[in-house]
């Protein structure tokens, strides 16, 4: 009877024991198929297919860095850890190095592109630039690429330098330097800005045999070759301004005095008058470009006045009383 009953508590503990082992082997299995994937093959193919099958598995995509490849397209994994195949956990990590395509390329056609334009070109396919260098042509736009070197189609290695040739723009125009001699510096002026040349340094020269405030000496002389855009300087036969300013008055007992010509596009002429005494006396007069600003020492006296003439027409204030100009001090 007692052998009888320790048979069945033997089969009923192995039957447990069975009962108990399949249960836990069927619900790992269950949880193991729920929470691991194996790792697709991704060695070749498109970086964007990579991303999309890894985020459907569940997976992040690390990108481990890029380097060139001669057998791996462009933007195209060249490895991938962990391998394909192995069975991993949602949620990790895959590790991929993407292909920056093969070390040698052929050379892009830059010519007729702004230079701006082939610069991105350049780096787009990991490229320099070397020697600049830049031409006055016909019928070519200012910046324009002419040529290149290496040529269009030549297989070279990354990271090569190009030379390219720039156009300038079409070349300047040439004409002969017109005379300025005897003119007054406002008209010497005019005719150098019509011409498209560049006011250079304007200096004074006296000479009491020779008529006042003529232009007596230019550079370039008349009758050479220039082109547009050509500076041109010339000398007025003139006191010069110290003399006619020497012992108006003492610079101890004067205010600075600044004024601003407006912008344009042609100098001006500016004059500055000063009454003291019942005397009128130039402090200032020339030709200023637009936008210049000229700065002088003016008399504190608060009788006397001055006034500004643009052009030869004063303008507002027309009448500056030193007690006005200088009551904000």
């Amino acid at each position: 009877m007692i052998s009888k009953i320790a048979k069945i508590s033997v089969l009923v503990f192995i039957f447990i024991a069975v009962f108990g082992v399949s249960t836990y082997l069927s619900l790992t299995l269950i949880i193991k198929s729920e929470d691991t994937v194996v790792v697709p093959e991704l060695v070749g193919k498109d970086v964007i297919y990579a991303l999309e099958a890894l985020t459907g598995l569940g997976l992040n995509t690390k990108v481990k860095g890029s380097e060139y490849s001669s057998e791996i397209p462009k933007n195209h994994v060249i490895r991938q850890a962990p391998e394909p195949g192995s069975e991993i956990k949602k949620g990790r990590d895959i590790r991929i190095t993407i292909s920056k395509g093969a070390t040698t390329i052929l050379m892009p056609d830059l010519t007729g592109l702004p230079i701006q334009q082939a610069r991105i070109i350049l780096e787009e396919n990991d490229l320099c630039e070397a020697n600049i260098s830049s031409v006055y042509i016909n019928n070519v736009e200012k910046d324009e690429i002419i040529a290149q070197n290496p040529p269009e189609g030549k297989e070279i290695e990354r990271k090569k330098c190009v030379d390219l040739l720039v156009g300038s723009g079409a070349p300047a125009n040439k004409y002969k330097m017109p005379d300025l001699y005897g003119l007054p510096p406002d008209e010497a002026i005019l005719l150098i800005e019509t011409n498209r040349l560049i006011r250079g340094e304007i200096k004074s020269f006296f000479d009491a045999e020779k008529p006042d405030n003529i232009v007596v000496s230019q550079e370039p002389l008349s009758g050479y070759q220039v082109s547009e855009y050509t500076v041109v300087n010339f000398i007025v036969n003139k006191e010069p301004a110290e003399m006619n300013r020497q012992n108006i008055f003492n610079l101890d007992n004067a205010h600075f005095f600044r004024y601003r010509i407006e912008n344009g596009f042609l100098s001006r002429r500016l004059r500055v008058q000063l009454y003291r005494n019942g005397t009128a006396t130039d402090i200032f007069d020339n030709l200023i470009k637009p936008a210049e600003e000229i700065m002088l020492f003016i008399p504190k006296d608060s009788d006397n006045f001055i006034l500004i003439y643009i052009d030869d027409a004063i303008v507002k204030p027309d009448i500056i009383p030193f007690k006005k100009l200088f009551a904000m001090e």
